[in-house]
């Protein structure tokens, strides 16, 4: 009796078909550790610009990547990554090969080491940067010290306090706007800006803490609160993804102590 070894001809998950290309992969590279204009990308890369369009519509199709108009500069256009796509294409390409090898989704809760502090910062303080600062201290269990401002403060933002008490089960009420000006000499280890005009206009900090960038829109539209309260939904929702990257980030020993 003889037996065949020989399995019928698959072709590769269309993920690694995709993500495997070498300059796609090292701007998946980049936009994980920041959200990057056009322009940006075109030096990191060193490739001419029609050229580095080309890959990034082919991320952008195959929503590895999402695209949004600079709303400090509208000729520029910040893309960013879409880590929860690709973490459920990770996944399933395992699968696709052996039941075995599905990875898993969530990620291993590993200990953050002391004293690590985060700064966010957008235009108003009244919405995305205090909703960031509220998430990262509660998904952190507190081992990290959060904190907000902006570069023209305005007051809390109703549906920001409604959002995360009624979807996250967070409490802002006494939370109150701050210029950038009240951190001028703290340390950081890391400052996001979580609006494009906000990253022109940000302060340099001691100690060279590493500058992010995450181009989220403003769900503060100036329209009803009822009709914006869907966007700070969405909004809060993509900053609980970022920001379970970020925790994951900040785990990770600092690279002179490695």
């Amino acid at each position: 009796m003889t037996f065949s070894s020989a399995l019928p001809a698959l072709d590769p998950p269309g993920f690694l078909q995709l993500a495997g290309h070498p300059v796609r992969w090292r701007l998946l590279e980049e936009l994980s550790v920041s959200d990057r204009a056009v322009r940006e990308l075109t030096d990191l890369v060193g490739m001419p610009q029609n050229l580095l369009s080309y890959h990034l519509a082919k991320l952008r199709d195959g929503q590895l990547v999402s695209a949004r108009r600079s709303s400090a500069d509208r000729r520029d256009t910040y893309y960013s990554i879409r880590l929860d796509g690709i973490g459920q294409r990770l996944a399933a390409t395992g699968a696709a090969i052996h039941a075995s090898l599905r990875l898993r989704t969530e990620a291993p809760v590993t200990p953050i080491k002391p004293g690590r502090k985060v700064l966010f910062a957008c235009t108003g303080n009244s919405a995305r940067s205090q909703m960031a600062e509220a998430l990262l201290r509660a998904r952190s269990g507190g081992a990290v010290a959060a904190f907000s401002a902006g570069s023209a403060p305005k007051a809390l933002h109703p549906n920001a306090v409604r959002v995360m008490r009624d979807v996250h089960g967070l409490d802002l009420t006494n939370q109150h706007a701050k210029h950038l000006d009240t951190f001028a000499g703290e340390r950081f280890d890391r400052v996001i800006s979580l609006c494009d005009k906000v990253r022109e206009v940000c302060p340099a900090f001691p100690g060279e803490p590493q500058m992010i960038h995450w181009s989220l829109a403003n769900p503060a539209t100036g329209e009803s609160d009822a009709a914006t309260y869907p966007l700070f939904v969405e909004t809060a929702a993509e900053l609980n993804v970022r920001i379970a990257a970020l925790i994951a980030q900040l785990a990770e020993p600092d690279p002179e102590q490695t």
